[in-house]
């Protein structure tokens, strides 16, 4: 996500970086710079104007003028600006009577479904009982799409293809509450467009269930169309949040800067992939890094925490201190590293100039991900006893191996060079101490 606007940027604080005492004129034309980008990023023209004011009035201060490096403040200000725009973080109101209803709306395509089990899945891995509730009789099979999901996450789903959306609504609560639910999330009908009637049947599920929550999904790949759609929702509906879907489909980020100036509304989460987790809670300051091309360094900790079991690491790294790193710990740690997301989505959540080489387009995530699964069948093509004693791998068992992973043996070859390299780095490290690499907690 961001990447269009997140090289933009780069470039120009490259140029500031350049200079050491900056001139009124440089800052205007690195400003000049910053507001082509940010409207080639279809950010709300309002949204630049005010933001580019205030920036330039800070940056011409006295704070930056006397700055040991100048071009660093104006960067810091920019991002302290960026997150003021982005808005404070909001949660989820989760208060009332139980079940407590939350109400997903928005347009055909944005993505209500999949973000509805998305965000029972979040729910439920923080203690809540959560129900489904197919409420959209119109498009063909979406009850079904959400029983699917709803039986993939194990959460129930309830629907009555007999009853109207606002009865449905009533039933499908009562239903959940006898079933011992603590949040019940309603998945509304869509249309192609903002139009009265579907206006004035949300109003009526509304006004049925009061729900703790009126959520709009947005498609964030319609940049400023969103924040229109989103004002036409907020007038009648009276929005609690904004869950932006897509986010990972979104090169330019507009509507996620923009959103909250122009409409007033907090955005809670933002979707940022297809996989069932792939739905993170609204951070500005971290969001704010992204687009900036810090990197996301507590967001790719959160992942690690997640993937990666302390007890199974401490093994493989006691080992490799002692010089005995196998391709049986190698595989191991290659899986924890795929339990963390793709390896596209990790390489965004690092600075540009680590991992921000793949913002730049130096390095291709989905090529990383590709050479990682190739790396994996090829340790997997080996028997325990070839893992554990890579030096008895003849060349006709390299055949076999390249045969069964469905690679080349020159790929083969190239992975246990790697695999040699490494142990003798681990080795040195070794004898050294490990110098530098903290102990395991106990």
């Amino acid at each position: 996500m961001f990447e269009s606007l997140t090289k933009r940027l780069q470039s120009v604080f490259q140029n500031l970086g350049r200079r050491g005492k900056l001139r009124p004129e440089d800052i205007d034309h690195a400003l000049q710079e910053i507001r082509l980008a940010l409207l080639e990023a279809d950010v709300h023209y309002q949204v630049v104007q005010g933001l580019m004011e205030i920036v330039r009035e800070r940056s011409l201060g006295v704070d930056v003028s006397r700055a040991l490096n100048p071009s660093q403040q104006v960067i810091r200000i920019l991002q302290e600006e960026l997150v003021a725009i982005l808005g404070e973080p909001a949660r989820l109101s989760l208060v009332g009577v139980k079940p407590r209803p939350i109400m997903l709306v928005g347009l055909q395509g944005s993505g209500k479904t999949t973000t509805a089990a998305k965000l029972a899945l979040r729910l439920r891995g923080n203690g809540e009982r959560v129900w489904l509730l197919a409420v959209d009789p119109y498009r063909p099979a979406a009850a079904e799409q959400l029983k699917v999901l709803g039986d993939e996450i194990n959460v129930p789903v309830f629907y009555d293809p007999d009853l109207s959306p606002p009865d449905l609504s009533t039933a499908g609560i009562d239903a959940a509450a006898k079933g011992g639910a603590s949040v019940v999330i309603l998945d509304t009908a869509g249309r192609s467009q903002l139009d009265q009637s579907m206006m004035d049947e949300l109003i009526a599920i509304r006004d049925r269930i009061h729900p703790v929550e009126v959520l709009l999904v947005a498609d964030a790949m319609t940049g400023q169309e969103a924040v229109r759609i989103a004002q036409g929702f907020q007038e009648p509906l009276g929005l609690t949040g904004i869950i932006l879907s897509k986010m990972d489909g979104d090169a330019r980020g507009g509507a996620a800067i923009s959103m909250r100036v122009v409409t007033g509304i907090p955005i809670k989460f933002i979707g940022t992939g297809e996989a069932r987790d792939a739905l993170e809670t609204f951070d500005p300051s971290r969001l704010a890094s992204r687009i900036m091309g810090m990197g996301d360094a507590l967001g790719l900790i959160e992942k690690a925490e997640i993937a990666f079991d302390l007890e199974q690491v401490k093994q493989p790294v006691a080992r490799i201190i002692q010089g005995e790193f196998t391709l049986e710990d190698f595989a191991e740690q290659l899986a924890m590293v795929r339990k963390m997301g793709p390896i596209g989505k990790l390489l965004e959540m690092l600075p540009v100039g680590l991992g921000g080489a793949a913002v730049q387009g130096q390095l291709d995530g989905s090529i990383a991900e590709r050479q990682l699964i190739r790396t994996q069948a090829i340790i997997q093509s080996m028997t325990g006893v070839e893992r554990r004693k890579p030096e008895m791998l003849n060349a006709s068992r390299r055949r076999r191996i390249a045969a069964g992973s469905g690679t080349s043996v020159q790929e083969v070859n190239q992975l246990l060079r790697q695999y040699k390299q490494m142990r003798r780095m681990f080795k040195k490290m070794g004898k050294r101490g490990m110098a530098g690499i903290p102990s395991w907690p106990q």
